[in-house]
């Protein structure tokens, strides 16, 4: 929390004020004892109360050897190849279906984000691409675009649309989820329904 930086109290009193206390905060679970508990001291020190309404604790990150990464060693990928390989989708659902997201160490493994790709993202943008050109279809052979109708969903037998209904679902579910800080139980449920898809 930026207490010192913002110049407060001293400055900016309505911006501080108005992101104080912050909606979460993240870090690794190697600073619970340094940089958390600092924070929280000052914090409960200078205003009585926490800093964060939410704290989200993030294990190491660790070579593929099981070894903390060096730069020295060069015990790991640049993360930037890897991004330009596999794409920042790729990386960031890998990371956050790992054991990372429940402060546990992950031995990373190139191998991993390539199989995310693999495994997630492809299945799902074909899939996509088949609704969008059956979309396109539709929109030329009934002459008006598409539009997504939910009363016409929940009397409607056609199979193919409870996907919808199953998809309005899994938005909310993603969305509540999210908004509780349980990143950890997100990525299990996308990775299902991609796999339901795509069969």
């Amino acid at each position: 929390m930026p207490y010192a930086q913002q110049h407060y109290p001293f400055e900016n009193c309505k911006e501080f004020e108005n992101g104080f206390p912050a909606d979460f905060i993240a870090e690794g679970i190697d600073q619970t004892r340094g940089w958390f508990y600092t924070l929280l001291v000052l914090s409960t020190a200078l205003f009585g109360k926490p800093p964060f309404k939410n704290l989200i604790a993030n294990g190491l990150v660790l070579a593929s050897n099981g070894q903390k990464m060096s730069k020295r060693k060069k015990s790991y990928p640049d993360p930037m190849e890897t991004v330009h390989k596999y794409g920042a989708d790729a990386l960031r659902l890998y990371l956050i279906n790992s054991p990372v997201v429940r402060a546990e160490s992950l031995k990373f493994k190139e191998e991993g984000v390539r199989d995310i790709l693999k495994d997630v993202f492809l299945p799902w943008f074909n899939a996509y691409r088949f609704l969008m050109q059956n979309v396109d279809r539709l929109a030329k052979e009934e002459n008006s675009p598409f539009l997504y109708n939910q009363s016409k969903m929940d009397v409607s037998e056609n199979y193919m649309d409870r996907w919808i209904t199953f998809t309005q679902s899994l938005i909310k579910f993603v969305k509540g989820e999210m908004a509780a800080y349980r990143l950890y139980t997100v990525v299990p449920r996308l990775v299902k329904f991609v796999d339901q898809l795509v069969r």
